[in-house]
C-alpha cells in the first residue's frame, strides 16, 4: 500500500534538506539499534532530531501499513461504529492518527486526537508532519510529553491504540500499562507489535490479560478461548508497503516494495459481529484446489477447497493472508 498523499508530501518535505548520505547513515544506525538494543528494558531508540528523521524514512511507512490493516479488522467487526476520539499511547511521530483518519476508515467521524509520547524530537517531528494534513483532527491533535509508564490522567477515548510499544517497556510496568490502556478505552483497544516470536508473545500475554479484565475479542482471533498456537509458532500477518525512491535509497533495497510483518490484538467493550475463521498463512492456490490454514473456535484447521464447491472455491481463490473466511 501507499501512504496518503498529504503524509507522503509531509515526509518528503521534512527530509528534503538532508542528503541521501546523511539519511542512509541515520537509517543504518537506527536499524542497528532496533536489531541489537543496548539493554532489555526502558529502550530509547530515537535520541535526536536526526534519529526522528531516520525514523520517518525507515519505519513510518511500514508502521502505517500495519496499523491500517489492524484498524480495518476492527472496522469490519463494527461497521456501524464511528469513533470520535482517538488516544495514541507511545505515539512516535503520530503514525496511528494518520491511519485512523484515512478515507477508508474514520475520516468522517474523527474529531479529537490525543497523543502521548516521551521523546521531544518525535513530538516536534509529529507536529511538523501534521501541519501538512488535510484532516483537521490531525492538524489540531493534542500532543502530551510524558513517560507512559506513569499515570496518564487522560479521559476515556472511543479508540485507543498503542503500536510497537509494549515490547519496549520494562517488564515490571507492562501489567499496569495494559490496565491503563483498558481504563482509557470507551469502545475499542488495538495493540500492535512486531511479527516475531517475541512480539507475538507480548500480544498473547496482552490478549489473556485483557480478556481477564472483561474485554471482548474483536480481531484477529475468531474466539476468546486460549490461543491454539504452539510455543514454537507465532501468529502474525504481513502488509506489502510500496517503497519510494528515497525509501529504496535509505534502506539500500532494490525492490519497489517491502513486507512488514506484525502481530496485533483488538479488544472492545462490546462484542463485534464475529467471524468463523481467520487465515493465518499464505493461501496455497493450486490447480483445481486451494489450501487454507485457518484459526477457528475449534483451533487451527487446515482446509482443502476444491472446484466441487463452486462458491467456496471462488471465494477461496481471492482471499489473502489475514482475511476472515466464512465457510
Amino acid at each position: 500500500m501507499d501512504l496518503p498523499t498529504d503524509l507522503r508530501t509531509a515526509v518528503e518535505q521534512e527530509l528534503e534538506t538532508m542528503s541521501s548520505w546523511q539519511l542512509t547513515k541515520g537509517v543504518a544506525s537506527l536499524s542497528d539499534r532496533y536489531r541489537h538494543p543496548p539493554r532489555a528494558d526502558g529502550l530509547r531508540f530515537v535520541q535526536s532530531a536526526k534519529d526522528a528523521a531516520a525514523y520517518i524514512a525507515f519505519r513510518l511507512p511500514a508502521t502505517y501499513a500495519a496499523v491500517y490493516f489492524a484498524l480495518r479488522q476492527v472496522q469490519a467487526q463494527f461497521p456501524d461504529w464511528s469513533p470520535h476520539t482517538l488516544l495514541d499511547v507511545g505515539a512516535g511521530p503520530g503514525t496511528v492518527m494518520w491511519a485512523a483518519a484515512h478515507a477508508d476508515l474514520w475520516s468522517d467521524s474523527l474529531e479529537q486526537v490525543t497523543l502521548l509520547e516521551r521523546e521531544a524530537n518525535m513530538i516536534n517531528m509529529g507536529k511538523r508532519l501534521a501541519g501538512y494534513a488535510i484532516h483537521p483532527a490531525v492538524r489540531e491533535a493534542k500532543w502530551r510529553s510524558m513517560d507512559i509508564t506513569q499515570p496518564w490522567g487522560t479521559p476515556v477515548h472511543d479508540l485507543v491504540v498503542t503500536s510497537y510499544v509494549l515490547g519496549e517497556l520494562p517488564l515490571d510496568s507492562r501489567a499496569a500499562f495494559l490496565g491503563q490502556l483498558w481504563e482509557m478505552t470507551n469502545h475499542s483497544l488495538v495493540i500492535i507489535e512486531p511479527g516475531t516470536p517475541r512480539g507475538f508473545e507480548h500480544i498473547r500475554e496482552a490478549r489473556e490479560r485483557l480478556l481477564g479484565l472483561g474485554g471482548k475479542m474483536v480481531a484477529p482471533c475468531p474466539h476468546d478461548r486460549p490461543c491454539p498456537m504452539e510455543h514454537d509458532d507465532w501468529c502474525h500477518f504481513a502488509q506489502r508497503v510500496a517503497r519510494s525512491r528515497l525509501h529504496r535509497q535509505t534502506k539500500g533495497g532494490e525492490l519497489g516494495y517491502e513486507d512488514e510483518k506484525f502481530s496485533f490484538v483488538g479488544m472492545a467493550r462490546l462484542a463485534g459481529r464475529g467471524i468463523r475463521g481467520r487465515i493465518v498463512r499464505h493461501p496455497q492456490v493450486r490447480k483445481g484446489h486451494v489450501r487454507l490454514q485457518l484459526c477457528t473456535p475449534d483451533g487451527l484447521t487446515g482446509m482443502v477447497i476444491t472446484r466441487r464447491n463452486r462458491d467456496l472455491y471462488r471465494r477461496a481463490r481471492k482471499v489473502e493472508w489475514g482475511d476472515s473466511f466464512e465457510y
